[in-house]
């Protein structure tokens, strides 16, 4: 959330005519129940909810995005006994963990934990929610099974699972992990580092290191709130795309800055040291274990801040793989979705606005005449090549996962 803060702090919301008030959440649901209903005007939110909301997974409503929070930026955290469990199968260099840390290292321990009759729980922040879908990609990528959906019938995401996701609410996870209920999870900062500044946790993996330049969170607003409100909406897209430029600046010189103003109570009330751990280039993996990771945190970098309709199509296709979208669907229908939730129109408009007023260079947009899809990628972990245009191919490349007419029924996938 911190381009919403940098645009508070610096003034921007101010300077593009706006009287903003920021107001922390308690967790996903009531973010995402508070725009829908109009208590709130907008919100960061986690990038795949207004793509939920668009389907009907759980909230029904049109929810629209013309800006990308930041890319990357979360991890998956595992506790003491489970490291030191998994660490006796990871490679070492240096004397150091070999990185990244595939799931791979993880199948002996859950085996032991399904010889003692002990379920393996982990924790996610929401359903529809980038952790979730990005510690299911690493589980299944190392042969676990993270489980399925069944909608309406089962939500619990657990049908057939080998390692068993539920929902806690971000600040609480070190907490419920140090209590013994949850042996990890995949979340946003500062949460992964404050397990190692507790000293209950490590870090494996980081999701730069899992899927590079992912979206991470997005701003959402209600369709009707754009429709009613077009210049008012290009406004708070210019003010946030001034914060994130700020963000990034110059080899991230103004991060200092942003960590105090992001240590206040009224956002995370975590230590600036804890957020420098992340914020500052650097990821503190095991305690002492500190390495380079400049781009953990990408703002504006890459037109990190652009809606790609590249990046809605992806989170589309992992939740068709995990059945939350129960029924194949031709590549069409996550073009059409994406399109539905994805403004780069508006974007782009408050990108020519800023260059126009010398706030901004053409060089920190994308080009005009890109169509809003990245190029074939495949900088996953598993090397597996993600391209937008062609949906339904990526998701047969899985072994673990719905595919083609494949759908969840009866708690079994039937053909």
């Amino acid at each position: 959330m911190a381009p919403l803060a940098v645009a508070f702090e610096k003034g921007f919301f101010e300077e593009e005519g706006l009287s903003v008030q920021l107001e922390a959440q308690a967790n996903w649901k009531v973010v995402l129940d508070r725009v829908v209903s109009g208590e709130l005007d907008g919100a960061h939110m986690l990038a795949p909810m207004p793509l939920g909301a668009a389907i009907g997974y759980g909230t029904k409503a049109d929810i629209v995005s013309a800006f990308t929070m930041d890319l990357n930026g979360d991890a998956i955290t595992v506790s003491n006994d489970v490291w030191s469990q998994m660490k006796p199968q990871i490679p070492m260099e240096g004397g150091k963990p070999a990185h990244p840390i595939k799931a791979d290292a993880l199948k002996p321990v859950l085996e032991k934990y399904k010889a003692a009759g002990k379920p393996f729980n982990m924790a996610i922040t929401f359903p529809v929610g980038t952790h979730n879908m990005k510690l299911r990609y690493w589980l299944a990528a190392g042969g676990i099974n993270p489980g399925y959906y069944e909608p309406p019938a089962d939500t619990s995401g657990n049908i057939a699972a080998e390692a068993m996701l539920s929902v806690t609410p971000s600040p609480q996870m070190p907490a419920t992990m140090d209590s013994g209920t949850i042996v990890g999870y995949c979340v946003g900062e500062p949460w992964n580092q404050q397990a190692v500044f507790k000293g209950i946790g490590v870090p494996v993996i980081s999701d730069y290191e899992l899927m590079k330049n992912s979206a991470e969170k997005i701003f959402g607003v209600t369709k009707e709130f754009a429709d009613k409100n077009p210049n008012t909406y290009i406004a708070v897209t210019k003010a946030l795309i001034r914060a994130s430029l700020w963000l990034d600046a110059e080899a991230n010189k103004n991060r200092p800055e942003a960590m105090e103003m992001l240590s206040q109570k009224t956002y995370f009330g975590a230590d600036a040291e804890v957020l420098a751990n992340s914020m500052s280039g650097t990821f503190e993996y095991e305690k002492g274990d500190k390495r380079d990771l400049p781009d953990f945190n990408v703002f504006s970098r890459y037109n990190g801040s652009c809606p790609y309709y590249s990046d809605a199509v992806w989170y589309l296709t992992q939740m068709r793989r995990w059945g939350m979208i129960n029924e194949e669907k031709p590549d069409s229908w996550y073009m059409d979705i994406a399109k539905k939730v994805y403004r780069p129109n508006v974007y782009m408009t408050a990108a020519k606005a800023l260059i126009a007023e010398g706030k901004a260079k053409a060089s920190d947009f994308p080009a005009e005449s890109e169509s809003g899809f990245k190029p074939a990628s495949s900088d996953f972990i598993d090397g597996i090549a993600y391209d937008s245009n062609k949906p339904n191919d990526y998701l047969k490349q899985f072994a673990i996962g719905l595919k083609g007419k494949q759908k969840v029924s009866g708690g079994k996938i039937v053909e």
